[in-house]
């Protein structure tokens, strides 16, 4: 019997449309997902000169793996959600016990393009006035 996917295993939510998606793109992200998609396409190119490489025959593929991407980026969206608001809420985290850390900076994901962008600016500054510094301590070799 094949193992569960370690995606699927550390993945647990309380909706079904959670617990879907996560199991879905453990199982979908593994090697014998890929590899079975592989081995419809070699399936597929092989019936080529049965069907003589009709329009239905082009169809079918072309049917099916538009269904199938459309489908997954609802799945693919819904992980990446969940994994994106796991990161700022232990970053959050981070920032409220580190005690030099900045308060305001927690929540910046829900800040406005504007008030993100001034924040990037204040710190590419930062990050210029440290390499100024570093290079006025820095000794010649």
């Amino acid at each position: 019997m094949k193992e569960t996917p370690i995606e699927v295993k550390t993945r647990t939510t309380n909706d079904w449309f959670g617990r879907f998606a996560a199991s879905a793109s453990g199982w979908l992200g593994s090697k014998w997902a890929f590899a079975g998609a592989g081995l419809v396409i070699v399936i597929w190119g092989t019936t080529g000169p049965v069907f003589h490489y009709s329009d239905t025959w082009q169809l079918v593929i072309n049917t099916g793996t538009t269904i199938i991407t459309f489908l997954m980026v609802f799945l693919i969206q819904n992980t990446q959600n969940t994994d994106a608001r796991a990161i700022n809420l232990k970053l959050n985290e981070l920032i409220h016990a580190v005690d030099k850390a900045r308060d305001q900076m927690i929540d910046i994901e829900n800040l406005s393009d504007l008030e993100l962008d001034e924040l990037q600016i204040r710190y590419e500054k930062l990050r210029a006035a440290c390499n100024d510094r570093q290079k006025r301590y820095t000794v010649p070799s």
